[in-house]
């Protein structure tokens, strides 16, 4: 057993062309307290101003990634963003758990030889997955700002009802209705809104301003300047009546300070929703690793059970049918079919045997298996695709809400013109009352109530439309995100295709016979035949020595050998043969050879004296010449297996009774939906490309079903290769989106500038992905970007004319045209039309 060496993680940004690790480094942040866009750029800035650090922060995931250079510590990353009013800390991955000692193993985690056939212990989830990535977003399974945000939200809603009835509706005020409403606002004012005023205060602190600011200066002196005109004329609201015209008589606000808190804490708690689920895609990601190993010492052929992240390069372990790979490793005894779908994208299980190379979290799916562990910990392909999906997060754009960036100039200027407003009319008219109400009015037009809801309402019926269709929108930056894309880049396995092997053909054989003369393969004895029954009987062939098998019996043979097996070719010979109403006879003698074929001894009515048995074997060509001999497959036979491949096809052999029968062919089928899906993505101005796994003349097959060009067909890459697709295509100036269901395209859709997870696929990613269609075919793809391009037309008109209401409304305001409380039911009125505008999007038709 190999010795236990320390483990340490290899540097985050080390790659071709990164700077030698004693020049820079990597410090991963987690920052609290940022709201908005210029938040990000605060931080940005106040990282850049130390010499050679530079900084990518991620709004949504509340992290920032640092390069700093050796001589910046911890604590100067730290105490530049606590400058510039945030908290921080450094992430750092937790230590391995420790390997229990051998001699304190109890009973059960002992294997003995006796019990190889018993089933493997059942893998349970962990809480951690080794010094990997997946620390990086512990801290995002808390969600504080949602628990925050939602008792706030639901406080402020109650309140506001009732205030917002009794302020605005006259039918319903009674005497002294002012000092209920003062009493309703004041815990919507100064509890409820704490989140806003408490940013507003850390951003002036810092020489600046954001919404915040305005949101909480508006709320602020709506309510300030009613309590002091209630206060100062307690018999404002004594008497009622006169409907609304007796409301010109009274100069509370009170329900204007609700109204703007209530809606701003709606849109905020739909954002901290997104950032709590924002870090699920590397959970989910490694969630997929084997929990536990069965360490194996192939002297005494002891075995004992530990956890998967204690393994040490080195180690020998033990895989059984059925179990997962617990970590990378090189194979030193056994053959079997390894699933590696999952990582990979490939649909057709691979052939694994000594000295072959297998990755953690794949399944071992036939045989059993002796590995050596190559890779431990964050050294894994998993780990590393993990820190893929982390890496591309971190270092995707910022995200810059149109509301955020326009606010940079607007919070300040409507700030400065309330003042000057305030003191012209001081300095005009020497009267403290109009000022005030002048300079209140300022503020109470340019309050973001329409705003405020502008994003969160027109996201609210866009999303809801979108989730009757099956398609589910992270958030506004996805929308905006997805109104540039240009290039779509298609995962094949289960997005464009079903993502299950299917029987596409059956192909019987002649018998021709060999140069040697021999005249029947069934009594030959063969060189080099594995089964004694083979070379010394002569089951009575099911037709003469030219004619081939009628398909039928020969698809009925080979699904019965086939029914004994676990490989998903196997599953598709069974499911072809049923489909096709064939019954499937009882196989004798089976037996099946690990990556290689299946035998067995199968009774087939063929004729007037009843079933007669046949000896059937189904497998790959290795395996079909170490049955019949080398010379048993002529080039006419192999030319017909180079046929059936060439059309994007898996095909295996049938030999019965000692000579080739046939050829299955079993393929991935095409989705009917993805070519007129393909043809809508052209129509919306959408170059389409396929990426996958499998081999070049499967990809090609499937390109040109579906209508994509034969240059916009990639084939044979790997998870971290996808990456790179759509990391070149960016480079060349493309806005990329990314469709996939596989765990193999977290990667590539956390890289993309929109990534799109299929519903039927893996959790890993839906979670990396910033839209998901919970159906399965392209359809979905297609109704997401249009009603995702459409929300945003939306949410954009809606920004726009909320800011000409405030640019036009303030100047009026400005001159003393505009009573406070005009500006109130003015701002009311833009809100409603907002709403108006959104629920449009509730009328989209498939």
């Amino acid at each position: 057993m190999a010795e236990h060496a320390p483990l340490t993680a290899p540097d985050a940004t080390a790659g071709p062309g990164a700077p030698a690790p004693s020049a820079t480094r990597r410090v991963d942040l987690d920052i609290t307290g940022m709201t908005c866009a210029s938040c990000v750029g605060r931080v940005e800035r106040k990282l850049g101003k130390i010499e050679g650090v530079s900084a990518s922060v991620n709004l949504p995931l509340e992290q920032a990634a640092v390069t700093v250079p050796a001589g910046v510590s911890d604590e100067d990353v730290v105490a530049a963003v606590e400058k510039a009013g945030y908290g921080a800390t450094v992430r750092r991955p937790a230590a391995a758990p420790a390997r229990p000692a051998a001699d304190h193993d109890d009973d059960a985690h002992v294997r003995h030889p006796a019990h190889d056939g018993d089933a493997a212990p059942e893998a349970h989830d962990l809480d951690h997955h080794g010094a990997g990535p997946g620390e990086a977003h512990d801290h995002m399974s808390h969600g504080p700002r949602e628990d925050v945000l939602k008792p706030r939200l639901i406080g402020a809603a109650l309140l506001t009802v009732p205030l917002v009835l009794i302020s605005m509706v006259p039918a319903l005020q009674f005497p002294h209705w002012g000092w209920v409403a003062f009493a309703l606002a004041t815990p919507v004012v100064f509890w409820a809104a704490w989140p806003f005023h408490t940013a507003a205060f850390r951003a002036a602190r810092h020489g600046s301003s954001t919404m915040d600011t305005l949101v909480s200066v508006g709320v602020l002196v709506a309510y300030l300047y009613s309590a002091v005109e209630l206060v100062l004329d307690p018999d404002m609201t004594a008497h009622v009546g006169g409907g609304m015209a007796a409301m010109a008589h009274h100069s509370l606000y009170f329900e204007t300070a609700a109204v703007i808190t209530t809606f701003l804490l709606l849109g905020r708690f739909l954002e901290a929703r997104a950032k709590r689920e924002a870090g699920a895609a590397l959970r989910a990601l490694l969630d997929l690793g084997a929990a536990q190993a069965t360490l194996y010492d192939p002297a005494t052929r002891a075995e004992r059970t530990v956890p998967a992240e204690s393994l040490a390069p080195g180690d020998v372990v033990l895989i059984r049918p059925g179990e997962k790979v617990p970590t990378d490793a090189e194979v030193l005894e056994g053959r079997s079919a390894v699933d590696a779908s999952l990582l990979t994208g490939e649909s057709v299980p691979e052939e694994v045997g000594p000295g072959d190379a297998i990755t953690g979290a794949t399944l071992n799916t036939s045989g059993r298996l002796v590995a050596r562990a190559t890779r431990v910990g964050s050294d894994t392909t998993l780990a590393q695709m993990g820190r893929l999906v982390a890496d591309a997060q971190t270092g995707k754009a910022r995200v810059a809400r149109l509301a955020d960036r326009i606010s940079a100039v607007f919070v300040p200027i409507v700030l400065v013109i309330a003042v000057l407003t305030f003191a012209v009319w001081l300095l005009v008219t020497g009267d403290v009352a109009p000022a005030l109400r002048a300079g209140v009015a300022v503020l109470v037009i340019a309050c973001p109530c329409a705003l405020g809801l502008a994003t969160p309402v027109g996201l609210l019926a866009g999303t809801g439309r979108a989730s009757q269709l099956g398609i589910l929108i992270r958030g506004p930056e996805v929308l905006e995100d997805s109104r540039t894309v240009d290039t779509i880049v298609l995962d094949k396995t289960g997005t464009v295709t079903e993502g299950r092997m299917r029987l596409t053909a059956v192909t019987p054989l002649a018998f021709v016979r060999d140069t040697a003369g021999a005249s029947d393969a069934s009594v030959r004895e063969t060189a080099g035949a594995s089964d004694a029954s083979v070379r010394e009987t002569a089951p009575t062939p099911v037709s003469d020595d030219a004619a081939p098998l009628p398909e039928d019996a020969l698809l009925a043979l080979a699904a019965a050998v086939e029914a004994g097996s676990e490989h998903p070719i196997a599953h598709a010979i069974v499911d072809g043969a049923r489909e096709r109403g064939l019954d499937v006879p009882a196989v004798q003698d089976f037996s099946s050879t690990a990556g290689g074929g299946v035998r067995g001894t199968v009774a087939l009515a063929d004729g007037p004296g009843g079933p007669t048995p046949h000896r059937v074997s189904v497998g790959r060509t290795s395996f079909l010449e170490a049955e019949l001999g080398p010379d048993a497959l002529t080039d006419a036979h192999r030319a017909a297996l180079a046929d059936a491949e060439a059309a994007g096809a898996t095909a295996v052999w049938v030999a019965v009774d000692g000579r080739p029968a046939g050829i299955l062919a079993v393929q991935d089928t095409v989705k009917p939906s993805s070519a007129a899906a393909i043809a809508r993505l052209r129509g919306l101005g959408l170059r389409p490309l396929l990426v996958t796994g499998d081999n070049a003349a499967v990809a090609a097959q499937v390109g040109a079903a579906v209508g994509i060009a034969p240059e916009d067909v990639i084939a044979g890459v790997r998870p971290e290769d996808k990456v790179d697709v759509v990391r070149r295509l960016q480079g060349e100036g493309a806005v990329v989106a990314m469709v996939g269901d596989g765990v193999n395209d977290a990667p590539a859709l956390a890289a993309a500038d929109v990534g799109i997870a299929m519903g039927s696929g893996t959790d890993a990613a839906q979670e990396a992905a910033q839209i998901t269609v919970l159906g399965s075919d392209l359809d979905q793809v297609v109704q997401a970007l249009e009603l995702s391009r459409r929300t945003l037309h939306i949410i954009r008109t809606n920004l726009f004319w909320a800011f000409a209401y405030n640019t036009l409304g303030i100047p009026v305001a400005a001159a003393g045209l505009l009573n406070p409380m005009i500006a109130g039911g003015a701002m009311a009125a833009s809100s409603v039309l907002v709403v108006l505008n959104s629920l449009r999007l509730t009328r989209y038709a498939r």
